[in-house]
């Protein structure tokens, strides 16, 4: 299975800070949980590729 592989998962993401200074991405689905954490500056990496992907999935909708 690939990131093109579409699933019928229901998940939950909750993205926030935790007490420690990191930022965490926390994934809940069903009765799995997986909480990851990141330094600020590997947050702030994932947003660049979030809002890169972003992009990219807007010119990939606009072709069709």
């Amino acid at each position: 299975m690939g990131i093109n592989t579409e699933r019928d998962v229901e998940a939950n993401l909750q993205i926030g800070p935790t007490d420690k200074g990191m930022v965490r991405l926390f994934v809940l689905a069903g009765d799995l949980e997986i909480p990851m954490d990141f330094h600020p500056e590997e947050a702030e990496e994932i947003a660049e590729e979030l809002r890169a992907a972003a992009a990219t999935a807007r010119k990939v909708k606009t072709r069709r």
